[in-house]
């Protein structure tokens, strides 16, 4: 089985993959907070347990692929993946075969969760299309009806904008981010509530409807798809005028397509 982790800053994604077959199986997923400073037993012992409580143990995992935007904690998941899991991890990094063009500046600048996002939009909807992924960050992609990845954005996530606020004004307390019922809030809570939201999402929706309509002048006889994704995907795409899907996995699935691009290109086998 295939093993695909993806770390972010403030989750971490796990996907485990049954890959014999006629078509890969997504086992088990779990979504936990990522530890900066974690040891490798405290990353290990954790693992351990998440798979014992659905039945599987480490054994059972011939390989690993790892997306990290967090480079403190690479070296200790690549000790974890040789220490508890007899596997050399695959890390999306600069070199790893894409099987898509990337028309910007410097390639080598893309996260690796997001070209795992762009790899499974693509692979799972065609083109054009148009991946938001709600995470620390909110991270916009565009992909080309040809399968090239064109560029996106980049937005501060909506638990940043809401930390931001809370620590810098003194006298408003820290609520808990929902949809409130109405805009018009009548105590502070639900104004709180209404402009963190409702501001959120007209921050999106602005910016899917600007890239819509540079989009539109590249094709405009076939309107992009938009698919969400990440954490507070299912909290904020509802409200969305342009988001059409929304995907937990399509990270954990970019990282399954990347692997099985780029598992003849390196050795084969557990760690010794």
């Amino acid at each position: 089985m295939l093993l695909a982790l993806d770390v972010g800053n403030t989750n971490t994604v796990l996907g485990i993959y049954r890959l014999e077959g006629e078509k890969p199986e997504l086992v088990a997923h779990w979504r936990v907070t990522t530890h900066r400073a974690q040891t490798v037993d405290e990353y290990g012992v954790f693992f351990v347990n998440l798979f014992e409580l659905h039945g599987m143990s480490p054994e059972q995992v011939h390989h690993i692929i790892i997306a990290s935007v967090v480079p403190p904690v690479d070296s200790t998941l690549r000790q974890v993946c040789q220490d508890y899991f007899h596997v050399e991890p695959m890390f999306v990094e600069p070199g790893i075969k894409t099987g898509m063009p990337m028309l910007v500046d410097n390639p080598t600048e893309l996260g690796a969760d997001r070209l795992a996002d762009c790899i499974a939009a693509y692979e799972r909807y065609g083109g054009p299309c148009i991946v938001v992924d709600f995470g620390t960050a909110t991270k916009f992609e565009v992909i080309s009806e040809r399968g090239e990845y064109l560029g996106g954005a980049i937005a501060p996530g909506l638990g940043l904008s809401a930390d931001a606020l809370f620590s810098r004004a003194a006298k408003l307390s820290r609520v808990d981010i929902k949809r409130p019922a109405k805009v018009i809030g009548t105590n502070t809570v639900t104004h709180l509530q209404s402009g963190l939201y409702f501001g959120y999402i007209g921050l999106v929706d602005g910016i899917l409807e600007r890239i819509l309509e540079e989009v539109k002048s590249l094709t405009p006889e076939k309107p992009p798809r938009v698919i969400a994704t990440g954490g507070l995907a299912r909290q904020i795409a509802p409200d969305s005028r342009f988001i059409q899907e929304i995907n937990d996995m399509l990270t954990i699935d970019g990282l399954r397509i990347l692997f099985e691009r780029n598992r003849g290109a390196r050795p084969r086998g557990r760690a010794h």
